[in-house]
Formats: C-alpha cells, structure tokens, sequence
C-alpha cells in the first residue's frame, strides 16, 4: 500500500509533468518550450524517486535513483543542444518563434 508522503511526490510530479507539457504545446517561445521541457524531466525525475522509496523495510531501490542521475545529465545535455538550436533559429530567422505555416488552398 502506497503511503500518503509517496502519493503527493506522485501527485506533484504528474502535475509538473502536465503543466510542462502544456508549456511545451502551446508556448511559440523556443526558450519557453526549453524551461517546458526541463519541468517536465523535474517531474519524472519525482516520480522515479517516489517509486523508489516505495520499497518494503525501509530501504529505496537504488535503481531508479540511477536512473534519475543518468536522467539529469542527459536533461543537462539535453538544454544544452536545444539553447544551441534555438540560437541558430534566431540568428537565421530573426526570432527565436516557430512559426505555423498555414497553406492558401
């Protein structure tokens, strides 16, 4: 049975997760969809660790903690090359948007 400590850290990084998603959509901004995309790995990254703790006697799963910390890394290379891209976006395009492109027809 889940205590209730590990079901609001689940409660809480569902709900980063959703709120970065719903960033990630629905912002234009190249450096709101980058700041989405890192609350959204902050909120995985919570509930990997509430799963962790999860364990009977005490004693977190160092597996998913590993996971976590490969997680970090990879989310700060991760930033990393899209802060680079969205650069190069706006050196070419003047503005660091993505543009809808709508058809005539």
């Amino acid at each position: 049975m889940i205590d209730e400590h590990y079901t609001l850290y689940l409660l809480a990084g569902a709900a980063l997760f959703v709120i970065g998603f719903h960033g990630l959509v629905s912002l234009p901004h190249l450096l709101k969809k980058i700041l989405a995309m890192n609350i959204m790995s902050s909120g995985t990254a919570l509930v990997f660790i509430a799963v962790a703790a999860r364990t009977p006697g005490g004693v977190p799963d160092p597996i998913p903690h590993a996971m976590v910390l490969t997680g970090i890394v990879v989310a700060v290379c991760a930033t990393g090359l899209a802060l680079a891209l969205a650069d190069r976006v706006q050196s070419a395009n003047g503005k660091a948007e993505i543009e809808d492109e709508e058809d005539g027809s």
